[in-house]
């Protein structure tokens, strides 16, 4: 006779794996965009709390031709990740034994970045030494590069910075099918807020040296669709989840201070203002996520998640930026932000009951980041990480877990619109704590 298990007997050990699922990702991504909280049995809360800590940090180039794309070692980045924190909540409940519905919040894309000390993605304190490095022929001299040493001195000690956060609040309804319920479709409108803002500062930069953009809140709205198998006899779960991609229409405010002096395509060449305040178009990606989990025996659970994000589609395009960008070799100018790659991440992992209230579980994971070279704002080409989590049910209903994770992450160099090597990134890596407050009833 073929043995089961019921999910009820690994209930401790659900959801122990992802406290600290699936962040710190290829391009902008953050939270993975778990859904788990829907496809959990009966009525279901959380409250997830995320805290991660990189160490990125690299050596810029010596060369600062914006006409000489060659990378030269130069001087140490210090680490240029901030730490950031963010929250998750989740919560579903059964109309009946046909329908479900849920709220979901998470975070899902964002930034930090920010380049401190002697390299030069900070402006120089010394324009002195910018003018001498111009003398030896590093960059080019003349109207443009006098306007370099004077945009360095207004914005001197300044360093390179980038802070980009999103939030995501998606309502999904669920319809169970079959004659025993095991089929589900669900679905769903999501609203999305995103803002940033940017800082170019340093001789890395070049021209661009700088820079400043903010990127005014906005709201926008997109979908999410989704199907789910589950067989409780032996704790099986598999569920396929798409997010569509969603349009923003955003106010920014660009400062270019050397945009008089360069000036747009044309002949002579058309005047630009050194700040402006316009609309810029953003998509946020699509993305599919395949969250899978079955039980072994009575007391282990194994868990596989993949993710696919199309960054290679990506880019932040600011007029002004791209306006002063434009030649007759670029008549399309440059984006601010692209990447090269499509972002593909695996994890897989195991949990264990260890006692009627207590589980353990162990996670390995890879994400194939989005491409090397890749943004000088997030020098980073993926990872491998390995985690550890538990729960611990204080009552039958209400459960506490704690879990951490170690990433290793992929060398990278770091590259300007233009294709200019600016830096050099390796060895770096990081972790990730999570805590998760959660309730289930039936």
């Amino acid at each position: 006779m073929r043995a089961t298990f019921h999910l009820k007997t690994l209930a401790v050990a659900v959801a122990t794996l992802s406290v600290a699922s699936i962040t710190n990702a290829a391009g902008l991504d953050r939270s993975g965009q778990d859904i788990t909280a829907f496809l959990q049995d009966g009525t279901y809360a959380e409250a997830v709390y995320t805290y991660i800590d990189a160490d990125v940090s690299g050596y810029d180039s010596s060369n600062n031709n914006p006409g000489d794309n060659r990378y030269v070692r130069g001087n140490a980045t210090g680490d240029i990740a901030e730490s950031y924190d963010f929250f998750r909540y989740g919560v579903k409940t059964d109309i009946n034994d046909t329908f479900s519905i849920g709220v979901l919040y998470d975070e899902p894309f964002g930034a930090a970045a920010n380049y401190e000390g002697d390299n030069n993605f900070v402006a120089n304190t010394n324009p002195a030494q910018s003018a001498g490095e111009f003398a030896n022929d590093q960059v080019p001299s003349g109207p443009i590069g006098n306007a370099i040493i004077g945009a360095e001195a207004t914005t001197a000690g300044q360093g390179t910075n980038v802070e980009v956060r999103s939030e995501n609040l998606t309502a999904i309804l669920g319809m169970k099918l079959g004659a025993d319920k095991n089929f589900q479709i669900y679905g769903g409108p999501v609203a999305q807020r995103v803002q940033a803002d940017v800082k170019l500062r340093g001789l890395a930069y070049g021209p661009a040296t700088s820079y400043t953009s903010h990127i005014s809140p906005d709201q926008d709205y997109g979908w999410i669709a989704g199907m789910s198998y589950s067989k409780p006899e032996i704790a099986l779960k598999a569920a396929l989840t798409y997010r569509s991609e969603i349009d923003h229409s955003m106010d920014i405010y660009e400062s270019y201070p050397l945009a008089p002096t360069i000036g747009g395509i044309g002949t002579p060449p058309r005047a630009l203002p050194a700040t402006q305040v316009t609309n810029m178009e953003l998509t946020t990606p699509k993305s599919v996520n395949f969250d899978f989990q079955t039980g072994i025996n009575p007391t282990t659970l194994a868990t596989a998640k993949v993710r696919w994000v199309p960054w290679g589609d990506f880019v932040i395009t600011p007029p002004l930026y791209n306006e002063v960008s434009q030649s007759t070799a670029r008549p399309n100018g440059l984006d601010l932000v692209e990447y090269e790659d499509d972002q593909w991440q695996v994890e897989l992992g195991l949990a264990k009951r260890l006692a009627p209230a207590l589980a353990v579980s162990g996670t390995v994971g890879w994400d194939s980041g989005a491409g090397d070279v890749t943004t000088s704002l997030g020098p980073i080409d993926g990872y491998y990480s390995v985690g550890l989590g538990a729960k611990y049910n204080v009552t039958p209903e209400w459960a506490v877990s704690a879990g951490g994770k170690y990433l290793w992450f992929g060398d990278a160099k770091g590259q300007l619109p233009t294709g200019k090597i600016v830096g050099d990134f390796q060895d770096n890596d990081g972790y990730i704590l999570g805590m998760k407050l959660s309730y289930q009833g039936k």
